[in-house]
């Protein structure tokens, strides 16, 4: 029986028998010992219930239904050569049309290698595009230059590149569903093949693609090429520069937003993230004006009205819109065999108390154990209330042992009986005002290592969530006043970027900052210039948290513990208060939109 390592670091340990191999029998209760003679009584062994949540099957095993997913990543695999994609005629044609985007773009021409020089080599890339149900999309292939070769200060110079945050995003989603304005995605074709370069670069010519008698020369680009450092930073300043052109003025404050601005509202809003468009905005006629002109500019798919971007699901309703990430959290369940685990009701267990591990714990895989945090990350996206479980697991990637790993599996299990759980953003009245709130919290001395506090925080835009974060304080507090204090200057810092976004997108409509606190000494230390002997020590930088409150820019509030929305981002909560704060966040289930 082939099991992965996931598998392997949670059955559980079955004593050491001279039993033959054929004599051990499975059933659903564990393993028992199948007796030669009636005179040997059966000996049943029986496996902890808590450790039942996996599922392992060998490959002659694929019967249900269910188990055609382990079937197809056998049936569709991408090539990993050139070798291999020549033998599949859509793996050809896919390879065809990146030569023929290129060529169109005028991005490279064939000349010989000058004296001096030397030619970058190039690759092949295969990619399936996969719809939102998973079914294949398009055979993608692109061709990438080995960007690791390039000099630096020879072959490039500064190779940075914005893009639109992840707080971002959803602020401008949740702008839009709130006034009821239309969401555009867009997609830019071959978008690096655009940039222009302003270095020499030469690359050799693609397998399968060399021009007959002229194999000794190579390409001369104009333009990037996918894989080269300086790639992304000479699109985005191509894209920009048209944007520009077009009327839109990037945000100082959010380098991925574009904004075309009049007295009453932002006319027209464009996210960027590398080549993925957001465009929404109050006038229908200069949100469609600038798609035209985009479409003009450069090749572009239309992909309609806003459905699955950057690997999140959208879904539009008359409550407003939910985003969701039930595709990309199946298949995550999927890849770490844990598809058919028994659900879990909270992503922490109460009391855990998870450390570093004692000296003769068992370690478990460090890869895997930071691949299934990794994945979970990216879920951290449309899930706030994983954002504690995940940073607490993700403190322990160095030397993981086996209570992480089974730490780890609980936010899977959690996540199998909430798939359908998502971020709503409530559509309102136009003519009502949008409304921001803040919600700062800290767990004094939770980490049992270095017994550090953890900070929580939460923005709400019309009480949906677009902004939190779950992260442990980078010094040891000496009091829950100064834990709390601390994360309110955090909380702060965030609260002043978002106010600052909103004014230049020109929604914000209060001096000051609504942020909510359920420590009245950390709100009367932000407030009065005490410097006893229980605050003299506070570092200086978190005095900053006072600057804002005397200048006027924040507004600090106290709210009872159960109102304090940021709690579930600091500590374990059972299932009922976990869940009465969940629902608080904005969060809800996909069956109560209908």
């Amino acid at each position: 029986m082939m099991r992965s390592q996931i598998d392997l670091a949670y059955s559980p340990t079955m004593p050491s028998t001279s039993v033959p191999i054929e004599n051990v029998q499975q059933t659903d209760g564990g393993s028992h010992i199948v007796s030669e003679g009636n005179d040997r009584p059966q000996r049943q062994r029986q496996g902890s219930s808590r450790l039942r949540d996996y599922e392992v099957f060998a490959d002659t095993e694929i019967t249900a239904e269910g188990d055609f997913v382990h079937m197809a990543l056998l049936a569709d695999m991408e090539p990993v050569c050139f070798d291999q994609a020549i033998k599949e005629e859509c793996w050809i044609n896919a390879m065809k049309e990146e030569i023929h985007s290129i060529e169109k773009n005028g991005t490279w021409e064939l000349i010989t290698l000058p004296k001096g020089k030397k030619a970058i080599a190039v690759k092949w890339v295969y990619k399936l595009k996969l719809q939102p149900d998973g079914t294949i999309a398009k055979h993608k292939a692109r061709l990438v230059a080995k960007g690791f070769l390039q000099k630096p200060e020879v072959d490039y110079d500064e190779v940075f590149a914005p893009v639109a945050r992840m707080e971002t995003v959803r602020l401008v989603i949740a702008m839009a569903s709130s006034k009821d304005w239309c969401i555009w995605q867009m997609d830019v074709k071959s978008a690096f093949l655009n940039g222009p370069l302003d270095k020499e670069v030469y690359v050799t010519q693609p397998l399968g693609f060399e021009v007959a008698g002229q194999e000794q020369k190579v390409y001369k680009l104009h333009k990037a090429l996918y894989g080269l450092k300086q790639a992304p930073r000479a699109w985005n300043k191509r894209i920009d520069g048209f944007l520009v052109k077009q009327g839109m003025t990037r945000c100082k404050t959010e380098h991925g937003i574009y904004i075309k601005s009049t007295p009453e509202a932002a006319s027209v809003v464009i996210c960027l993230y590398v080549d993925d468009l957001l465009i929404t905005g109050c006038k229908s006629e200069e949100v469609e004006s600038i798609r035209n002109g985009l479409k003009f500019e450069f090749e572009m798919s239309d992909l309609g009205s806003l459905s699955y971007f950057l690997g999140i699901e959208f879904l539009k309703t008359s409550k407003g819109i939910l985003m969701h990430q039930k595709k990309y959290t199946l298949d995550v369940l999927e890849r770490f065999n844990m598809q058919h685990c028994n659900p879990a009701t909270t992503p922490v267990e109460p009391g855990n108390g998870l450390c570093k591990g004692k000296p003769n714990e068992d370690s478990v895989d460090s890869t895997l154990y930071r691949q299934v945090i990794g994945s979970l990350r990216y879920i951290c996206n449309t899930r706030p209330d994983i954002s504690y479980g995940v940073g607490l697991i993700s403190r322990y990637m160095e030397e993981p042992k086996q209570s992480h790993m089974i730490a780890a599996k609980r936010v899977l299990r959690y996540l199998k009986g909430t798939m359908d759980m998502g971020i709503l953003f409530p559509t309102q009245n136009r003519a009502e005002t949008m409304s921001m709130i803040g919600f700062t919290d800290a767990d004094w001395s939770g980490d049992k290592d270095d017994r550090k506090s953890t900070t929580g925080y939460v923005f709400q835009l019309n009480q949906a969530p677009i902004s939190w974060s779950s992260k442990k304080q980078k010094s040891v507090a000496l009091s829950s006043c100064e834990a709390e204090y601390v994360a309110a200057c955090l909380g702060g810092c965030q609260a002043m970027w978002l106010q600052s976004l909103l004014e230049e997108i020109g929604l914000y409509y209060e001096n000051s900052m609504l942020l909510m606190v359920d420590n009245k000494s950390a709100i009367n230390l932000a407030k009065n210039p005490i410097a006893h002997g229980r605050s003299k020590h506070i570092e200086t930088k978190y005095h900053y948290l006072r600057d804002l409150v005397e200048k006027g820019r924040l507004k600090l509030e106290f709210c009872k513990s159960e109102n304090q929305l940021a709690d579930i981002l600091t500590k374990p909560l059972r299932r009922n208060s976990f869940e009465v704060q969940r629902s608080k966040l904005g969060m809800v289930n996909q069956a109560s939109m209908n």
